[in-house]
């Protein structure tokens, strides 16, 4: 059996960029540009403490002409700062935007294609969470604080130049009184970070799935008073996320001892360069410069380390992001086989065939075979009914006869060619399955009916009413523009089955497979859509799923499943 991938709650942090790589390269050009401007933008900054250094020197020996001229300096380069930071600013939060925005877009056209057992081996709110709050939460760290960022690592890096440039002494002893004790606090802190801040995601991303779940299954809680116990485990989910997101406050404060460092290596840095001007060991100039650039010194410090937090919650959610998307990619290995690559494929592929699957074996556990050895045949235009009790594996079965799931053993053919070398849209235009829970939208009859992959237009959408013989419900429910509610709350089971069968028309199908379709809905309702299952045109395969007797007994074929296998097959008299 094989087991389908699963997320990790805390995923593995390192070399989180290096894995970044490859969704950062279309956006390389832009944010190349903007990390340059971002450069120059710093540049400008830490050029102001060398100019006052000079300034103040000129000032001390009575040059008014060197006096005038780095004021002169000092103005133009304050005007170019500003436009630098303005321009720096909105090219660096354009170019993380789109990176973000395709992140998020490869995470909906991945989850939109992961395979379903994927999907239902993984709670709804933790994908919800990777796919909204990881992403929103990476988007607000790239409009507040990216740039920051990178402004306060080229300033420190350009103030380390300024300052080994004047006096290499000077600026060695403030950096063995600041950088080690520093080094220290930030160690202290990352050694605890990861699993804090992961620790916050992954507990914040289970409030999330439960709360989900609780709307799912609300009725369930009302009519069988179990909200109570419902409700205390969500206080304990609740009450670990809050523990967890104190945890991840107390890591971040260790930060806050950057400050008292910064004042203690300023004051060496005033004793140590009076005792070497009154010495004349250098100028008053140099002392004011390193006085000015130190103060960008531990500004970048700080607010480098004021952004740490913010970098690691960025961090973990980027990894959380990553492992979905690994997850969720297809190896190389699975992918179809590309049109004409070799005899079988899908350019060769006709619109309708046969549907045939041979020694079909698949298990949901080790050891629990649903299916064994199961092997039919479905030709073009054959209507057949799959009968069983509940747990013979007929869902099991139309899963695995739509290319939802991939077999254990065996294979499903369709046309002689396997389904697995099928590309996905090639194998969507000619199988499609109705499950017993039609999902909906939001919206109208007609907006339901457009997320077909044709995007059909209402006069394609009447014809399918007509084909059907859906007139009278369609006039009853008030026509295509019809408001359904939400997910589709003001229709029926059996009316939101009729809407899937309408877009499985729409999508005109070769194979047709009906999952309990006429399963717990009324008469009716049931009678219309077996009424509309016979107006689907004669070279439709169509195999239907079913306990309801009227339905099977439209059938001509009734293939019957006992523990996974097939134990019989006949033909319909009645």
């Amino acid at each position: 059996m094989a087991e389908p991938v699963l997320l990790d709650e805390q995923p593995d942090e390192r070399r989180v960029l290096r894995r970044a790589a490859p969704y950062l390269r279309p956006h390389r050009r832009a944010l190349a540009v903007a990390v340059v401007v971002g450069l120059a933008d710093s540049a400008a900054l830490v050029a102001v403490a060398p100019l006052i250094g000079r300034a103040t020197d000129a000032l001390l020996a009575d040059d008014r002409g060197g006096l005038l001229a780095a004021a002169a300096v000092l103005v133009l380069l304050a005007v170019l700062q500003l436009g630098l930071a303005r321009a720096g600013e909105l090219l660096l939060a354009k170019a993380g935007e789109n990176v973000v925005r395709s992140l998020r877009e490869k995470c909906v056209e991945n989850l939109a294609s992961a395979p379903l057992r994927f999907l239902e081996s993984h709670r709804t709110g933790d994908l919800l969470r990777r796919t909204t709050g990881e992403v929103a939460a990476l988007a607000s760290f790239v409009r507040m604080h990216l740039r920051n960022l990178v402004s306060a690592t080229a300033t420190l890096l350009f103030t380390l130049v300024v300052l080994f440039g004047y006096s290499w002494q000077l600026a060695l002893v403030q950096l063995a009184v600041f950088v080690p004790l520093t080094l220290l606090v930030m160690r202290w802190f990352q050694r605890s970070a990861p699993r804090a801040f992961g620790g916050k995601a992954a507990a914040e991303a289970t409030v999330a799935a439960t709360f989900t779940e609780t709307l799912n299954v609300r009725e369930a809680l009302q009519s069988a008073r179990g909200l109570p116990g419902w409700l205390r485990r969500f206080d304990r989910e609740n009450a670990a996320a809050v523990g967890a997101a104190r945890r991840a406050i107390r890591v971040e404060n260790r930060i806050d001892l950057v400050g008292l460092i910064e004042g203690f290596a300023l004051v060496v840095l005033l004793l140590v360069g009076g005792w070497s001007v009154s010495r004349g060991a250098m100028g008053v100039g140099t002392v004011v410069v390193f006085v000015l650039a130190s103060r960008n010194l531990f500004d970048s410090f700080s607010d480098i380390s004021q952004l740490v937090g913010e970098v690691q919650t960025a961090r973990t959610g980027l990894a959380r992001l990553l492992d979905l998307l690994a997850a969720t990619d297809r190896p190389a290995d699975e992918a179809p086989r590309k049109e004409g690559s070799a005899e079988g494929s899908a350019a060769e592929l006709p619109l309708r065939g046969e549907l045939a699957c041979e020694g079909l074996g698949y298990a949901y556990r080790d050891g629990t075979e649903v299916l064994r050895g199961v092997s039919l045949s479905f030709p073009v235009g054959d209507r057949s009914g799959v009968v069983g009790e509940t747990g013979s594996g007929k869902t099991t079965l139309s899963k695995l006869l739509c290319g939802l799931y991939a077999p254990d053993r065996g294979v499903v053919r369709f046309a002689g060619v396997d389904l697995r070398d099928i590309p996905e849209a090639e194998l969507r235009r000619r199988v499609v399955l109705v499950p017993q829970e039609v999902r909906m939208v939001t919206g109208t009859v007609a907006a339901n009916l457009e997320l077909v992959h044709s995007a059909p237009g209402r006069a394609a959408m009447e014809r399918a009413v007509a084909e059907l013989g859906l007139e009278d419900w369609l006039r009853d429910l008030g026509g295509l523009d019809a408001e359904v509610g939400v997910r589709g709350s003001r229709l029926s089971a059996g009316e939101r089955q009729i809407v899937g069968l309408l877009r499985a028309a729409l999508a005109d199908p070769a194979v047709l497979v009906l999952d309990e379709a006429t399963a717990d809905i009324d008469p009716v309702t049931a009678g219309r859509l077996e009424h509309a299952l016979d107006g689907m045109r004669g070279d439709r395969t169509i195999v239907v799923v079913a306990h309801r007797p009227a339905t099977i007994a439209r059938l001509p074929r009734v293939i019957a499943l006992d523990g996974g296998r097939v134990a019989g097959t006949m033909a319909n008299t009645q």
